[in-house]
């Protein structure tokens, strides 16, 4: 498996660098970073409990941590913080990024949102509950 030999996060494009030593380097858009994370609050605990994330087009980075010599720990502004992305899931996801792509489209399609649209910021799964906008608090 090659090692990551940079990283360079472009917020304005946001998009992330990633270089290998086998001489290839992806750029990877943080949205498809943010909705294939690695974590179980996306991935689930087993096979089929995947959660599709919807909302994420305008998604940056805020922070991104090293993990030892093989991974890092980005966080997102969405406030998402729990998946660590190896060298060898970031490499797959930049050599597989077209699939990825159409992979995810297709999920947001199947689940009923109409072109692109499940990718606007905002955006909830059909049948979710909405988060409340006030502060909890009654007056």
């Amino acid at each position: 498996m090659p090692d990551c030999t940079g990283l360079t996060v472009h917020n304005k494009s946001r998009v992330l660098e990633i270089g290998f030593d086998d001489n290839r380097t992806f750029n990877i858009p943080l949205e498809l970073l943010r909705v294939y994370s690695p974590s179980a609050e996306v991935r689930g605990h087993g096979a089929g409990q995947e959660v599709l994330q919807v909302g994420k087009r305008d998604v940056t980075l805020l922070d991104l941590q090293p993990v030892g010599n093989y991974a890092v720990k980005p966080t997102f502004s969405d406030g998402h913080d729990s998946g660590l992305y190896t060298w060898e899931y970031l490499y797959d996801l930049g050599a597989n990024l077209d699939e990825r792509w159409a992979d995810y489209l297709a999920r947001l399609h199947a689940a009923g949102f109409e072109g692109d649209s499940g990718r606007e910021p905002g955006t909830v799964l059909p049948g979710a509950a909405a988060k409340p906008h006030a502060c909890g608090h009654h007056h």
